[in-house]
């Protein structure tokens, strides 16, 4: 079996592809002074990068989880969202609600792609 680890920590890696399948860490923000859409725009350009790295991209999306600090954001989160997502092949997704990791985290995205 194999499995390929792509910018490993001690705690985790960003991206794990096993067989045809690309699976991404929960994906933040640099820079948590903007708002939900600037940074669900950040995170979808890093989701974008990584994918590119693994040789896929947003047409191969199989599900996303949006981790949104305030539901309440999730027209913003949207309004990024429905300017990115390729119409043609969206991913199955859930949002929720969830207290982040650190309180100026206002968006987490985790991705599965195929190859």
């Amino acid at each position: 079996m194999t499995i390929q680890r792509f910018h490993l920590t001690p705690r985790l890696c960003d991206m794990v592809i096993h067989k045809d399948t690309v699976y991404l860490a929960g994906q933040i923000v640099d820079d948590g002074s903007t708002t939900v859409e600037a940074q669900t725009r950040d995170v979808l350009r890093q989701i974008d990068a990584l994918l590119a790295e693994a040789g896929t991209s947003k047409s191969n999306l199989l599900t996303a989880t949006v981790y949104l600090a305030d539901i309440a954001t999730f027209p913003e989160m949207n309004a990024a969202w429905d300017a990115w997502v390729d119409k043609a092949n969206p991913p199955a997704r859930a949002t929720v609600e969830a207290r982040l990791a650190d309180p100026s985290i206002l968006v987490e995205i985790v991705v599965v792609a195929g190859l």
